[in-house]
C-alpha cells in the first residue's frame, strides 16, 4: 500500500476539525466543575474510552447499516456533507461550540463524563458522520482504512492529553480564545464538507470535475 501524504493529512484535519479537541476543554472543565482534583484524570480517561468506542463503531459499522438500508454511499456523501456544512455553519455563526454544550449540560443538570463531554463534545454527530465517508469499504482497502483507524486514535489521544493539561490551556487562551478557535475550525470543516458533496456528486456520476478539469487544461 503506497502513501499518500497529503490524503493522510487531510483526513488527520478532517478528523480533528470535527472533533474540535481544543473546543472540548471548556466542556471538560465545566463537567468536572464539582469532581474532586484526583479524580480529572479517570474523567478524561473515561469520557476519551467512551467516545473512541463509538466512532470505531461507526468506522467498523456505519457504512454496513446503511447499506443493509439500501442506500448508496454516494447520497450518504451528500447527506453528510450537508450535516457537516450545517454544523459548520452553526460554529461559524452561532453559539460557539463550547457554549451550545455547557448551556445543554445546564439544562440538562448533567456534568459526566458521558454527556456532554464524550457524547456530543468529542464523539459528536460531525465525527460520526466524517469516519464513515473517510472509511468507504468500496474503495478504501482494510489496511487504508486501518491508517483512518489509527489516525482517529491519534486525534483521540491528542485529545486527552489537551483534557489532562485543560486547566492550564483554559489559563492560557481563555473562554474568547477557544470560541475563535473553534469558528476557524468552522471554516474548515465548511470547506471540507463542500468537497464532500462534490465528491458524493462525482460518485453518482452526476458530476465529472476531474473530467471538467482535464478539459478546461486541453482548451
Amino acid at each position: 500500500m503506497t502513501i499518500d501524504i497529503s490524503d493522510l493529512l487531510r483526513e488527520f484535519i478532517t478528523l480533528f476539525v470535527v472533533i474540535d479537541p481544543i473546543g472540548s476543554i471548556p466542556v471538560f472543565l465545566f463537567a468536572v466543575a464539582n469532581v474532586p482534583a484526583e479524580l480529572h484524570r479517570r474523567f478524561a480517561l473515561r469520557a476519551i474510552l467512551i467516545a473512541t468506542c463509538v466512532l470505531l463503531g461507526f468506522l467498523l459499522l456505519g457504512q454496513i447499516a446503511f447499506e443493509a438500508l439500501g442506500l448508496r454511499l454516494g447520497s450518504f456523501q451528500i447527506a453528510g456533507g450537508i450535516v457537516l456544512l450545517i454544523f459548520a455553519m452553526s460554529m461559524i455563526f452561532g453559539d460557539s461550540k463550547p457554549d451550545a454544550e455547557i448551556a445543554e449540560a445546564g439544562r440538562d443538570h448533567l456534568s459526566g463524563a458521558v454527556f456532554p463531554l464524550a457524547m456530543p463534545s468529542i464523539a459528536s454527530p460531525g465525527a460520526m458522520l466524517a469516519i464513515v465517508i473517510l472509511t468507504d469499504n468500496n474503495e478504501q482497502t482494510y489496511a487504508e482504512q486501518a491508517v483512518t483507524a489509527g489516525l482517529l486514535v491519534a486525534v483521540l489521544a491528542l485529545t486527552l492529553v489537551l483534557l489532562l493539561l485543560a486547566t492550564q490551556i483554559f489559563k492560557l487562551i481563555g473562554h474568547t480564545g477557544a470560541s475563535v478557535i473553534s469558528r476557524v475550525m468552522g471554516i474548515v470543516l465548511a470547506t471540507l464538507a463542500v468537497d464532500s458533496i462534490i465528491g458524493g456528486l462525482e460518485s453518482l456520476a452526476i458530476i465529472d470535475v476531474a473530467g471538467e478539469a482535464a478539459l478546461e487544461i486541453s482548451e
